[in-house]
């Protein structure tokens, strides 16, 4: 949020330098992240000088230029070539010396620099006022005053404004300090603790009367829980034209742009005292007539940026007597606003419920400056006085009178906050005690009233425009941030406990597994819970019914919490792939969200992406893409890193997974892994494959807990390996080989590995042949020939007969 330093000003009249009011405000919880300085003509005409024409020849080599002489207060006089047709001897004129930097009003910047124009040298520049920034006319130079005296700066002739503009990074709870008046007075209450009193200056209204009743238009609001104060006045007989300078300058300064006198001066409001104002045509609303209600779901309504929108049933709306004119405190209707024709106008300033109007802006994907303040919560007992601030200031800038009664629907008055704070809660929060004299001065510049005060606590009256203060909490909150954090002393004893936790715990098992990864090439990435609800659809097992829904969300891409842990990763593979980083090794820690009908659960996971190559390209080894049997083996090295093994797998039966198996530890599934599928790829737009795990992180936990690590002597007797090349079935899978060779010996066989796999013509039709390595250990001797063939004999038989197989 933007403040104009020269506008604060008006209300508080203070000397202090930018940065030193910027420190204060920071202390105060309003933090400057930046301060800018604006001016009204770009450069501050630094540079430019009132000049004197000494003589004017027709340029030698060009007829539409002339050759001047021009006296800027130096001691030689300055040759300068000028094509303006109304230069002449004797005339005052700006002159923008060598060096000068020019803003002209429409292009780029550019910089005087000593030339020479068609054989002559020129020294500067005549200007006109579009080149200076002034104006938008180009049709000859700037004639300025016979009486100016040569040399005077440009800057000191014309009303250049300079203000410094803070940059304020706004906390949503403090919707209290969404204008000038509110910064204005949380400084107020920061000078009075460095003992700096100044009055807190507030424009006067008491000039609003009513001129006449000529112009009666009548308010009915039929949603009173929508528009709890809806308040207006009609104005005619002004002229719409552009804003004076002053206005203009205050706000381009926090970067708005004019538009005309009627618009600017609801936009100055709205940014002066926080409430947003709407100005309508009077003559456009049909049967002089203004409804505040709700309209019927699916009506077409078009909003100024010529867009046309489908209502919601729950959209508050501002309408005439057929028609709608406005969304309600969001945006106003094409048909409705402010032209150059308009001679007369219905002046809306109100308070809508916070959050209708958020849910509504949120629909429709609209963020105004009327919404940003509404949907956060305005200061309701100012709706009038800002109404009668805007109508003197139209009535001053514009011209014209007041037509009709003001009008104030306020059946139900928004009450003020009582809250009760105690003076030992205070000291233990704050961690020292603050003088009690200090706590209701505090308290009292802030506008809050002290109604009672005892030897244990202080009674309270919170006015309504701070709906962020509503406990004993954050009355000490505020006495805290206008005291100063930095006052609050510290004890020179620092005192801490150790506690007593266990290597299981989450966060500890996360870093292990997360070190484990990246040493692997992994990088962890962290995506939102909230995702679309159109994901939903990608899997049949995946029921909408078991969505948590957002009851306000930020856009539709963000209006459920997620199901799965896929679709937030495969939004981050196709945000890289789409920027050139195809290979991809991925993981997260993250969980997944569900709405049964036995109530909501969320479930602790572990995901894998893994995707293109598995290393970048190198001279020395050649590129290798990543498949099935990689991923399974990053996978196994987890479960292992746990002591998890002996597990069980059986194929996956994930319906967004092409190919791919479950692993599980008797009837506990620990992770799911395999193919990503085609379909589910096409509609995050990538082409590449991607293969997926997914952990069932609490049940890897809970496993991890069982095992107990084991030291073993490294074995002193050798490994002796056996080869057999096994003709099997096609079918037949390497885990019935693997599993088979453990049951036949369980003692001395320690590793079993599959070293070749071939298919192809020269084999029966049906079969393939397996070439599979047997390492036999004993580690109390050395194993003899007779007792290897007898375990390699014993092998063969069982391969034979329960496996069909034959040695090759």
């Amino acid at each position: 949020m933007k403040i104009s330093y020269n506008w604060l000003k008006q209300f508080i009249n203070i000397d202090w330098e930018a940065e030193k009011t910027g420190e204060l405000l920071t202390d105060l919880g309003l933090e400057i992240e930046g301060i800018e300085t604006y001016e009204s003509v770009q450069g501050g005409l630094e540079g430019v000088v009132v000049g004197e024409v000494i003589t004017c020849e027709q340029h030698p080599n060009a007829d539409r230029l002339k050759l001047t002489t021009v006296d800027v207060g130096r001691d030689d006089h300055l040759q300068i070539v000028c094509g303006a047709p109304n230069v002449a001897v004797g005339q005052k004129v700006p002159v923008a010396t060598i060096g000068t930097t020019l803003y002209p009003e429409d292009g780029e910047p550019w910089t005087i620099k000593k030339g020479k124009i068609r054989g002559e040298e020129s020294q500067g520049m005549i200007c006109a006022e579009d080149e200076l920034g002034l104006g938008s006319s180009h049709e000859g130079i700037m004639v300025l005053d016979p009486s100016l005296k040569v040399g005077t700066a440009a800057s000191k002739i014309f009303d250049i404004e300079v203000d410094q503009v803070f940059e304020i990074g706004l906390t949503p709870n403090r919707a209290d300090a969404m204008s000038h008046f509110g910064v204005a007075r949380d400084l107020k209450a920061g000078l009075v603790q460095k003992e700096v009193n100044i009055e807190l200056i507030t424009p006067s209204v008491s000039a609003f009367h009513v001129d006449n009743r000529t112009l009666k238009v009548d308010v009915e609001v039929e949603d009173k829980d929508g528009a709890p104060r809806y308040c207006g006045v009609t104005i005619s007989g002004f002229k719409v034209e552009d804003s004076p300078a002053w206005l203009q300058h205050r706000l381009k300064a926090i970067g708005l742009s004019p538009i005309n006198n009627i618009v600017d001066v609801t936009n100055y409001v709205l940014h002066e005292l926080g409430q947003p104002l709407h100005a309508f045509d009077a003559a456009k609303i049909l049967d002089n007539k203004v409804v505040v209600k709700r309209l019927p779901k699916g009506t077409k309504f078009i909003t100024l940026d010529e867009v046309e929108r489908e209502l919601h049933e729950e959209d508050l709306m501002i309408c005439d007597g057929k028609k709608p004119m406005c969304i309600a405190g969001v945006f106003g209707g094409i048909h409705s606003g402010v032209t150059a024709e308009t001679t007369s106008i219905f002046l809306e300033s109100a308070y809508f419920d916070p959050i209708s109007i958020r849910k509504t802006a949120k629909r429709h994907g609209l963020s105004t400056d009327a919404s940003f303040r509404f949907e956060r919560g305005i200061d309701p007992n100012v709706t009038e006085y800002a109404l009668k601030r805007a109508t003197l200031m139209i009535i001053e800038i514009a011209g014209g009178e007041v037509t009709s009664d003001l009008i104030d629907a306020y059946p139900n008055k928004i009450e003020d906050h009582q809250v009760v704070m105690s003076f030992e809660n205070a000291k233990n929060l704050i961690g020292e005690e603050i003088p009690r004299e200090t706590i209701k001065s505090i308290l009292t510049s802030l506008d809050i009233q002290v109604n009672n005060v005892t030897e244990t606590g202080i009674g309270l009256t919170v006015p309504a425009f701070r709906n962020d203060v509503i406990r004993e909490a954050d009355i000490i909150e505020e006495i805290l941030r206008v005291y100063g954090y930095n006052n609050i002393g510290t004890t020179e004893k620092l005192n801490a406990s150790i506690s007593n936790s266990s290597k299981f715990e989450d966060h500890k098992l996360q870093n292990v597994i997360g070190n484990q990864l990246t040493g692997q090439g992994f990088f962890e990435i962290m995506t939102n819970s909230l995702t679309s609800a159109k994901y939903t659809e990608l899997s049949a097992q995946l029921k909408a019914d078991h969505n948590v829904d957002m009851l306000n969300p930020l856009s539709q891409d963000l209006g459920i919490l997620r199901q799965s842990m896929l679709f937030s990763g495969l939004e981050a593979i196709s945000y890289n792939i789409n920027r050139k980083q195809s290979n991809l090794k991925l993981f997260e820690f993250g969980k997944t969200y569900h709405d049964y009908k036995d109530g909501r659960e969320e479930f602790k996971h572990l995901a894998l992406f893994v995707s293109g190559n598995r290393t970048s390209e190198n001279w020395k080894t050649e590129t290798q893409l990543s498949d099935f049997f990689y991923t399974k083996g990053v996978i196994t090295s987890v479960l292992q890193r746990f002591g998890i093994v002996n597990t069980k797998e059986s194929p996956s039966k994930n319906d967004v997974i092409a190919e791919g198996l479950k692993v599980s530890l008797g009837k506990i599934a620990l992770v799911e892994f395999g193919l990503v599928k085609k379909s589910v790829l096409k509609a995050f737009d990538i082409s590449q494959d991607v293969f997926y795990a997914d952990f069932n992180w609490e049940n890897i936990i809970e496993q991890a807990k069982t095992k107990t690590i084991i030291f073993t002597d490294l074995p002193k007797y050798p490994e002796v390996k056996r080869d057999f090349a096994l003709l099997i079935d096609e079918n037949v899978t390497f885990d019935a080989v693997y599993t088979l060779a453990k049951q036949t010996e369980k003692k001395l066989l320690i590793d079993i590995n599959l070293f070749d796999v071939f298919e192809g013509k020269k084999l029966p039709k049906g079969k393939k042949s397996y070439a599979v390595s047997f390492t036999l250990q004993d580690e109390k001797k050395t194993l003899t020939d007779t007792q290897i063939d007898k375990i390699m004999k014993k092998l063969q038989t069982n391969f034979e007969k329960q496996l069909g197989a034959e040695l090759r």
